[in-house]
């Protein structure tokens, strides 16, 4: 069948992740639903209550940095959009300085509230997180 000028299109693509639109008077649309559910007042109570747990096995002799650096990853893990560089520095920090409360820190980045948390602030966020924290709960 002869095509028109301009009606024929030739396309080749490789590792195409998304999609392709080819051709004329194209209309793309995109709807985006979000089944992230909000985080309630209480699940913040519960989540800031673990974070005073783990502040309370902190030793006598910790480095005086221990304490803060706790304070710093609840405001990043709490903060509209986690700051998930923050969040890997803190957990990296204590395996070096105080390997016993390591997983205790941990336990806080990877908290089901903290995944939520991450997902309701975007999908790329989300999706960095997973790469560094791993698929526990996001």
């Amino acid at each position: 069948m002869p095509h028109a000028p301009g009606d024929h299109y030739d396309v080749r693509t490789q590792g195409v992740s998304g999609q392709v639109v080819v051709g004329r008077n194209n209309t793309v649309s995109r709807v985006q639903m979000s089944s992230v559910t909000t985080v309630t007042e209480q699940e913040l109570a519960e989540l800031r209550a673990q974070f005073a747990r783990v502040r309370a096995l902190l030793p006598e002799d910790a480095p005086g940095r221990a304490g803060e650096l706790l304070d710093e990853l609840e405001e990043s893990a709490t903060a509209p959009e986690p700051d998930l560089s923050t969040m890997e520095y803190v957990r990296r920090w204590f395996g070096r300085h105080l390997p016993a409360l390591a997983g205790a820190v941990t336990s806080l980045v990877v908290h089901p509230v903290v995944g939520r948390l991450v997902e309701a602030a975007g999908g790329t966020l989300a999706d960095e997180f997973r790469r560094r924290f791993g698929d526990e709960n996001a």
